[in-house]
């Protein structure tokens, strides 16, 4: 492999398959021979520098870029060389949240969510408000809140709005690209505890690009870290942390205490009990 994996393999099938994967765009190398395993039911953080190429990962994760050379296989699905249908089959069954939001404007927070819903005509157009209230409460929402628009909202709601709509079709593979820039202490906080309490109930597994190194000790499972246009690690936060490369050195500068691994335990189990219990019809209580 091109990286430093640490640890052991997950006995876990493998989701996304990243195969020796060289990506050029507009004359530029941004990734050489990647490789790359994503694991079902993990959650697994890519960081790296500004133009190391973590959204173009994703990106190629998505089927939204094509590499220079090798290939990337979503569910055993080669992505950029399939026909349209088969690739409209993959993705139907994973959700992305982008940075921004990417929230319609002209459209309410109901309309939003309902989009997916909609365009695929999958469910009966009846059962589509019962739908969205649904994922609405599950991501800490109000019903009051559906009929506001995207103006209406703080950066947290727009998040959770966001998050509403990339799980309205029940999917396998969550994809989060920075969920927690624009975000406050405290809104970050509550909205990492409620992807890892929905990754826990919807059984999902997660691909999450971030800067944040509080989100990455909060939920990562694994890490890979993307440098000099390729993976330079990926393995668990605890073990990540100890490889000797320069970014890796200037990223956790005054956290490698934090990321040992009895210390995550023990936050994690922190952040564990301070979620609130879910009750099915009623919102979780987070702040806006």
């Amino acid at each position: 492999m091109s990286a430093f994996e640490t640890g052991t393999r997950m006995n876990q099938p493998d989701v996304i398959e990243v195969s020796s994967v060289t990506t050029v765009l507009g004359g530029v190398v941004i990734h050489r021979h990647l490789d790359l395993r994503v694991h079902a039911g993990e959650v697994l953080a890519i960081i790296g520098g500004s133009g190391s190429g973590k959204t173009t990962l994703l990106r190629l994760m998505l089927g939204l870029e094509v590499p220079s050379e090798g290939e990337v296989r979503l569910f055993g699905q080669v992505l950029g060389r399939c026909e349209m249908q088969d690739l409209e089959r993959v993705r139907h069954r994973w959700g992305v949240l982008f940075q921004q939001g990417a929230l319609f404007s002209a459209l309410t927070v109901f309309q939003n969510v309902a989009l997916p819903l909609r365009e695929l005509k999958t469910v009966p157009r009846e059962l589509i408000p019962q739908l969205v209230m649904l994922k609405l409460q599950q991501v800490g929402l109000k019903e009051a809140d559906a009929a506001k628009m995207p103006s209406e909202l703080s950066g947290g709601m727009i998040k959770r709005v966001s998050l509403a709509r990339a799980l309205i079709l029940d999917p396998q593979v969550l994809f989060l690209d920075e969920p927690t820039a624009g975000l406050d202490p405290a809104s970050s906080k509550q909205f990492v505890s409620l992807v890892q309490a929905l990754r826990r109930e919807m059984n999902l597994t997660v691909v999450m690009v971030t800067h944040d190194v509080d989100t990455l000790f909060a939920v990562a499972d694994r890490v890979a870290v993307l440098a000099d246009q390729r993976l330079v690690a990926v393995g668990p936060l605890s073990e990540v942390v100890d490889i000797p490369h320069p970014f890796i050195h200037n990223f956790f500068l005054g956290h490698r205490e934090q990321c040992m691994e009895e210390n995550i335990r023990s936050y994690r189990e922190t952040l564990g009990r301070e979620q609130p219990a879910r009750v099915p019809g009623k919102p979780t209580p987070l702040a806006a």
